[in-house]
């Protein structure tokens, strides 16, 4: 009977220091600081895969891409697309997508997902570090990770050569002097672009926001299909004032050298978008997916930023701020509220509605002013 004991015993033993082998072994290869997230690690590491559409710049998309990789043993797809344009993916893949998380963008598309049950709900531990309630959604169906402010930048050469005033908010860039200078984006294909419909209605109400926009529309020479386009041709001199986020100006002067561009923070107040990331509903990966959550989350992410060039404020309590943003004045806090919820809930149909009220006042809607490539 002894002799039974001692083996049941040392095969107990044998067992228990092989449980500690498997947990040390599950534990290998963990990021410094992620310890609490092994379980999730490995699962993901179990999925072997990640497909992210991004609404980012795609430096900042590669680079964010490639860390997660390296740290965290998972292989990563990306493909870089307008917001609209993952907006317009994940509906026709309806709950059934190519990718499994959405990163970046505004968060209108994303707040029209939501309404069509399109993204998975998932609470995240790193949500603690948000700055906001208001920087996630009520269900935690997308996190923000970054907030920039609309505005304008222009060359400050063309606007000197053309003898024009400096456009100082809104309300300015209606007037007949700017007539072919100005370009903005393209409201059916940019995320941006629905901002700056929304501001207009929530700035100025419904009707009288849709004015503003065909009188704004007058002097538009073209409509990029993304919202950062705008400010790529003002350094070059290829227009002389964009519509956009603030922190894309600061990029083409930072990044590559146009110091001839000049930034505008709309005097009568302006919005704030809030760049989020999601996970989306029937992904191949959900593991993988909810450790991105967690990663976007975390400065070993969003610190990466602004060593991409991108300069938007960090929306998280541990992250490192761009100091080109604080440089160049751009303070979130100044923003006027913007509603979110009347956004998701009407823009489309305020997007239909600009485009025919331009169409009705014989602006040219073709592809050829509103770019689509």
């Amino acid at each position: 009977m002894k002799k039974v004991l001692a083996i049941v015993l040392a095969l107990v033993m044998v067992l228990s220091f092989a449980a500690c082998g498997k947990k040390e072994q599950a534990v290998e290869n963990i990021p410094e600081g992620w310890e609490e997230f092994a379980d999730l690690i490995k699962a993901a590491r179990e999925d072997g895969e990640l497909v992210v559409y991004g609404g980012c710049e795609e430096e900042y998309l590669s680079a964010v891409c490639q860390n997660f990789e390296t740290m965290f043993g998972v292989h990563v797809e990306f493909q870089r697309l307008s917001t609209s344009e993952i907006l317009a993916k994940v509906q026709e893949e309806n709950g059934n997508p190519s990718a499994d998380v959405s990163f970046g963008g505004t968060t209108d598309p994303y707040n029209e997902m939501v309404l069509a049950d399109l993204l998975d709900a998932y609470d995240a531990k790193n949500a603690s570090h948000l700055l906001s309630d208001k920087y996630k959604q009520a269900d935690g169906k997308w996190y923000g990770i970054y907030t920039g402010m609309l505005g304008f930048f222009y060359n400050k050469d063309e606007i000197e050569r053309l003898g024009v005033a400096i456009p100082q908010d809104f309300a300015d860039l209606t007037k007949p002097e700017y007539k072919g200078l100005i370009w903005s984006s393209n409201y059916n294909t940019a995320g941006t672009a629905k901002l700056v419909v929304n501001t207009a209605i929530q700035k100025y109400g419904h009707d009288e926001g849709i004015q503003y926009l065909v009188d704004l529309d007058k002097n538009i020479e073209v409509y990029t299909k993304s919202g950062s386009g705008p400010s790529k041709n003002v350094g070059p001199g290829e227009c002389a004032i964009g519509i956009g986020f603030l922190h894309d100006g600061i990029y083409q002067i930072v990044d590559n050298g146009y110091t001839n561009i000049g930034l505008v923070l709309p005097s009568s107040g302006t919005t704030c978008e809030i760049g989020a990331t999601a996970i989306l509903k029937g992904c191949k990966h959900p593991n993988a997916a909810k450790l991105w959550i967690e990663y976007a989350l975390s400065p070993d992410c969003v610190n990466l930023a602004k060593e991409n060039g991108s300069y938007q404020f960090l929306v998280i309590d541990n992250a490192e701020q761009p100091q080109a943003a604080k440089d160049y004045g751009l303070d979130p806090s100044l923003a006027m509220d913007y509603d979110f919820e009347d956004a998701a809930q009407n823009s489309k149909t305020y997007i239909s509605e600009v485009m025919d009220a331009i169409a009705k006042a014989g602006g040219d809607t073709g592809d050829g002013r509103f770019q689509t490539k």
